[in-house]
């Protein structure tokens, strides 16, 4: 089988602490995982990172490189960026760079990498205009947004239910090797 790179995005919501189950799951379905989280995210599974670097065989990011240093992931033939809080959703749409997992989905975007994205946000975040906004924008961009029956069903604050993993690992099926 070719093997295909998968960037595997996860912003700080309950779910990004089962990443080390959704990159084996990843790898089952001929994927070659990188893991990158944003800074939250990297601060919550910071006594897991050097097990999921063992797990990926690369470095977990959360910063930009400084310029003029090589790149340290092969290109990405996919992107899925889950879970994908309000915040990561937003500033994507919005084009906000300035952090490292929403700059390389928002330039993915213009590369034409295939991009798949699963929200995680509760309920009272939904009822904020700027989600819907965000969510259609993503969608006019050609990303993939997992959202509603498809996919992630937003939740009371508080509640835990269930992340379908499961559906955003069934959504990459079929991106192929791009080299």
């Amino acid at each position: 089988m070719t093997s295909r790179t998968l960037y595997l995005f996860g912003s700080a919501a309950p779910p990004v602490f089962d990443v080390a189950q959704v990159i084996t799951d990843a790898q089952t379905k001929g994927w070659d995982v990188r893991l990158g989280l944003t800074p939250t995210a990297a601060r919550w599974l910071n006594p897991q990172l050097t097990e999921l670097e063992r797990l990926t065989g690369g470095p977990v990011r959360s910063e930009y490189k400084l310029p003029g240093e090589p790149d340290v992931w092969p290109p990405a033939d996919a992107i899925l960026v889950a879970p994908a809080t309000f915040n990561t959703i937003n500033e994507w749409a919005l084009g906000l760079t300035s952090k490292f997992v929403a700059g390389v989905v928002a330039e993915g975007i213009g590369k034409g990498i295939p991009i798949v994205t699963m929200p995680c946000v509760n309920s009272a975040y939904v009822r904020h205009n700027q989600f819907d906004r965000s969510v259609a924008e993503l969608r006019d961009m050609g990303v993939t947004v997992l959202y509603g029956e498809a996919g992630f069903k937003p939740h009371n604050s508080g509640e835990k239910n269930p992340y379908p993993w499961p559906a955003a690992l069934t959504a990459l099926d079929g991106f192929g090797s791009r080299r």
